[in-house]
């Protein structure tokens, strides 16, 4: 299992993104066990929280397990405190390094597959909503989301304000983020907005699969948006399990999604806990 730690210039944000990759290229096999036939990988786009960076998947889940169970490639960008959205006013273009930029570049390093379906993006709270958006504004380019905890804020941003002690949940923070907040539920850049217009267009969305815990601030808006896509005839596979807003519910879940998506099962391969077995 390669473990790829890499700096790469993007023109989307106009500086050096810094990008963990899983890449199992390097798998061994015993005799016997299964070789994977020698074709172009599938890849899934994950995204961290807020606060997090390009370590958090690796740091605080089993996600290099995972990715190797299913001979699968995993991108883990920095995506700061954006919400993976584009802010032209500063030339920080998160949703178009995210859903163009990003893919391309990765495409031409490694040997990932080019296919829509073999291309997937996830996330988690802040980056559950990255991938969701970026998922259905570039559904050209991915075949399936994986939102866990996904952070959809959208529909409050208009009553917000700056009194509040914690920033996040402010005004400022919101429209540094989202622009005219006036704006924001006619747009892109809510995912609601997203599916009416593929709807209209008669373009196929995603498929998604999304989880969050039971003891989740954002389970009842997580509830809501599933509830929205079913009713949109999106195909979506919600599940609601023990757990907070947390690691353990993420490790849990990413595998859970990892398995719900069209990948391979060929093992884990020689490592060290099963040399000599």
């Amino acid at each position: 299992m390669a473990f790829i730690q890499m700096n790469l210039m993007s023109k989307s944000l106009m500086r050096m993104v810094p990008v963990n990759v899983i890449l199992p290229v390097d798998k061994l096999v015993f005799p016997g066990m299964p070789v994977r036939e020698d074709k172009p990988y599938k890849t899934l786009y994950l995204l961290h929280g807020v606060f997090g960076n390009y370590t958090d998947w690796v740091n605080g889940s089993r996600i290099q397990r995972y990715a190797e169970e299913h001979d699968l490639v995993v991108v883990m960008p920095s995506g700061d405190n954006a919400f993976y959205l584009d802010q032209p006013s500063g030339q920080n273009f998160y949703g178009e390094f995210i859903g163009r930029e990003l893919v391309e570049l990765t495409r031409k390093m490694f040997p990932l597959s080019h296919k829509r379906e073999d291309t997937y993006i996830g996330g988690l709270s802040m980056g559950g909503f990255g991938a969701i958006r970026n998922g259905f504004k570039y559904h050209e380019t991915f075949g399936a989301v994986v939102a866990l905890s996904a952070a959809l804020i959208v529909d409050g941003l208009q009553s917000r304000t700056n009194d509040t002690p914690f920033f996040l949940e402010g005004k400022d923070y919101a429209e540094a983020c989202f622009g005219d907040l006036n704006k924001v539920l006619e747009s892109d850049k809510n995912p609601k907005y997203l599916v009416e217009q593929m709807r209209r267009e008669g373009v196929e969305p995603p498929s998604v699969y999304m989880a969050c815990g039971e003891e989740d601030h954002l389970l009842d808006v997580n509830k809501d948006f599933a509830r929205f896509l079913q009713e949109h005839g999106v195909d979506v596979l919600f599940e609601v399990g023990p757990g907070n807003h947390e690691w353990d519910f993420w490790d849990t879940y990413i595998r859970r999604g990892i398995e719900w998506l069209p990948l391979e099962n060929n093992g884990l391969g020689v490592n060290s806990g099963n040399v000599g077995i």
